[in-house]
């Protein structure tokens, strides 16, 4: 079985039977971590260059961890570290030096949505969209995915609701379009200001600004960080404003489903929009989705250069 795509730059590249691959194979690599040593030599001779223009902790991290379990070649360069932050290269230059090294993969996150599309018409290697500006990051929802049919058996059905920042949210837009596209139902709620007016009709989804008037009958409840760091302007009154009305603790799930799972793509702020008690009690599979991220990331590095593509 082979991937329909040769890059993954959205959750659009996938077909429903690539999802089911790439969540069927990352579950086989799971295993691997689980392993006093943690390592194969499937990717051996390969090589991947992480270029993290952007901050990022768990992505990159992940991302570096399959590499080194699939005994990858791997090298990582950031913005602070490249001829772009002080010497004035473009990233088109940027990304044609590294073609010239002849990498075989190149993870790409930038601020820039688009950014990750464009590196992929200047290479020949492979492009993983690792997180681009507002616009998607499609391995942190496969990786949700596939902790939400850890926990439920299975998605087609299931209705999640995703609460927060959602305008500034590339994993929100990668969630709705992965989680519809595989059956799901969801809704979705926060500040009017940080929900645009085209997305229920442009992603199919419910849009509902108090989140605990649908609680009932949700079996999944994603939460969202605000992104400061990406609004030009004050979208609502404080952290604590938001806190009091669209944060959730563990006394707003009395009327949720018993088996009502929690989950963040982190950072988390504890306190605005999950309580730390939450976020650490039973309901959470916050960490589940952290343990995900290096299968799926594993996953999508061996369908894309251990399995090879359809030519």
């Amino acid at each position: 079985m082979r991937l329909s795509a040769r890059h993954i730059l959205s959750v659009n590249d996938l077909t429903k039977k690539d999802v089911t691959l790439i969540l069927q194979t990352a579950a086989s690599f799971r295993e691997i971590s689980e392993r006093p040593i943690k390592k194969v030599p499937t990717l051996r001779g390969r090589t991947v260059i992480n270029c993290f223009f952007e901050d990022s902790t768990r992505t990159r991290l992940s991302f570096e961890l399959a590499e080194k379990r699939l005994s990858a070649d791997s090298t990582n360069i950031s913005k602070s570290g490249s001829a772009m932050a002080k010497k004035g290269e473009t990233l088109l230059d940027t990304v044609r030096n590294l073609e010239a090294m002849r990498p075989d993969i190149l993870v790409i996150r930038h601020n820039q949505a688009g950014a990750a599309a464009q590196v992929a018409r200047e290479t020949s290697a492979h492009v993983i969209n690792a997180g681009d500006g507002m616009h998607e990051h499609p391995t942190q929802a496969l990786l949700d995915l596939m902790t939400i049919n850890e926990a439920k058996g299975r998605t087609k059905g299931l209705k999640v609701g995703i609460v927060g920042d959602i305008l500034h949210s590339r994993v929100a837009r990668s969630d709705m379009l992965l989680f519809r596209k595989m059956g799901m139902e969801v809704t979705i709620g926060g500040p009017p200001t940080l929900i645009p007016m085209c997305l229920a009709e442009t992603f199919d989804v419910k849009v509902c600004h108090d989140i605990r008037e649908a609680l009932p009958k949700l079996d999944v409840l994603m939460l969202l960080r605000v992104q400061r760091e990406r609004q030009g302007e004050q979208l609502f009154p404080s952290s604590r404003e938001y806190a009091r009305y669209f944060g959730i603790q563990s006394r707003d799930l009395e009327s949720a489903k018993d088996d009502l799972v929690v989950m963040h793509p982190g950072p988390v702020n504890r306190g605005v929009e999950i309580s730390a008690e939450l976020a650490d009690g039973p309901r959470s599979i916050i960490l589940n989705q952290v343990t995900n991220g290096v299968a799926v990331r594993m996953a999508i590095l061996y369908l894309l250069l251990g399995e090879g593509l359809k030519q």
